[in-house]
């Protein structure tokens, strides 16, 4: 999860409004300080801090609108003033002309050329062109390493390996790009923003004129980002912010807020290692899931990418009649698998994160899918649409031809049986908030319909 430090220490923060019996101004000033630690421990600006302690303070005091008690009041102010204090609201990059061009910049070890890769992703997943260029001429390992990217995500890679000027590279390829929607133009980066880069950057956009000039910083550097997004901003008008491996360090509440208050917003954040770890940065989104409300946007939206209309279509009929095989649970823990970890698929379910469920425990469950699925590459077309024909020698058979034991092997017969169960509970319904009454009138996180 992103920042785990600090989404842990707000959520027992906020844990304790939900215990206290009554809200009073010793609540408040307890909970802003609580606030105030969390976040100066994540490296954000102190000026920051105390500008946003100040708004919840004061916002304390504001009378409590009917329908909702003051606890849930508080907790909805903290909430806002936490987005605010990100950003607000999400700045999305339009794909409106053809071709649209992304400019990457930033210094070393920032993490361009993989974003690069990563934003090429991100677009071509949405149905669009996509080329990526590479006119880094500092950085031996730039061409070779964006080559291979473009070659792994499918889209089109232009560059010349032994051309020393940038500005020759793109215009050698620039009636070619007109074939494309999007492009993505890689450039050079340095230890420090020194007159030469900034002269190499003023000459490419030049011959660029990209339509989108994206900042890339590492979270790493925590408070120092306000100061590097200024630099760049004011030396090549920076359109945007990505922030880079916010999911390995406690100073990511630093980057964050330092650009979110400059003219160059967050645009994308990068979650992980892989290629399909990059998110538009949505504040409202962001801080539901450091405080444990949630992001159920993004979940089903990483559900879409997945699993497409007609597989969805045909499971809802599948529900509807109360039928469940093992072909059904197989390509359920395949979907679940390509959306990410357990840990990071639990903080988009509302309540899910605060439960604080040990690290082991989830490490033990991705596991047990690893060997499930060889249990069922192990079985036959039969023993997966009926799985009620298992016997003592089929379960032998499948122990043997996968590697596992052959209480692995009932184990997961057993998980079969439970999730049939479920779904047919849910027979029949075509409302989902029934479904959920019938579950118990409840949601996780507690939120009743």
């Amino acid at each position: 999860m992103v920042l785990d430090k600090l989404g842990d220490s707000l959520k027992n923060t906020l844990s304790k409004i939900s215990k206290s019996a009554f809200v009073d101004e010793k609540l408040i000033n307890e909970l802003v300080k609580d606030i105030q630690r969390a976040l100066l421990q994540s490296d954000t600006n102190v000026k920051l801090v105390f500008e946003l302690s100040k708004n919840i303070k004061e916002r304390a005091k504001e009378k409590t609108p009917p329908g909702i008690t003051k606890r849930e009041q508080l907790i909805k102010i903290v909430y806002e003033e936490l987005t605010n204090f990100l950003g607000k609201e999400a700045h999305e990059i339009k794909i409106n002309k053809k071709p649209t061009q992304i400019m990457m910049v930033g210094l070393f070890g920032s993490g361009k050329t993989t974003t690069t890769g990563k934003l090429a992703k991100f677009y071509k997943k949405r149905g669009y062109k996509i080329a990526v260029m590479q006119t880094d001429t500092w950085r031996p390992a730039a061409y070779d390493q964006l080559e291979q990217l473009a070659k792994e995500v499918g889209v089109d890679f232009f560059g010349i390996r032994e051309e020393k000027d940038p500005v020759n590279i793109y215009l050698a390829f620039e009636k070619k790009l007109k074939d494309y929607d999007l492009v993505i133009v890689d450039t050079a980066g340095r230890d420090a923003l020194s007159e030469d880069l900034i002269e190499e950057l003023n000459k490419i956009h030049s011959a660029v004129q990209a339509d989108e000039k994206l900042l890339i910083i590492s979270a790493d550097i925590g408070q120092a980002a306000q100061k590097q997004a200024q630099a760049f901003h004011d030396t090549c008008k920076v359109t945007g912010v990505v922030i880079t491996k916010l999911e390995g360090t406690a100073k990511g509440g630093g980057a964050l807020s330092a650009c979110a208050v400059t003219n160059a917003p967050i645009k994308f954040i990068g979650v992980g290692e892989k290629v399909d770890d990059l998110e538009i940065f949505y504040p409202q989104r962001f801080v539901g899931r450091l405080i444990g409300m949630g992001d159920l946007e993004s979940l089903l939206e990483k559900a879409k990418e997945i699993v497409t209309e007609d597989d969805a279509k045909k499971m809802q009929e599948k529900l509807m009649k109360g039928e469940f095989n093992l072909v059904d649970l197989y390509e359920q823990m395949k979907a679940v698998k390509k959306m990410g970890s357990f840990k990071k698929l639990l903080t988009m379910i509302p309540g899910m994160s605060s439960m604080n469920l040990p690290k082991e425990m989830l490490d033990v469950q991705e596991g047990k899918l690893e060997k499930w699925r060889y249990a069922m590459d192990s079985m036959t077309r039969d023993e997966l649409e009926d799985p009620e024909v298992m016997n003592a020698e089929r379960i032998d058979r499948i122990s043997a031809g996968s590697g596992l034991t052959i209480a692995e092997v009932r184990e997961l017969l057993k998980q079969y049986r439970q999730s049939k169960k479920m779904m047919k509970m849910f027979k029949g319904e075509k409302d989902m908030s029934k479904m959920m009454k019938r579950m118990g009138g409840k949601i996780p996180g507690g939120m009743k319909f």
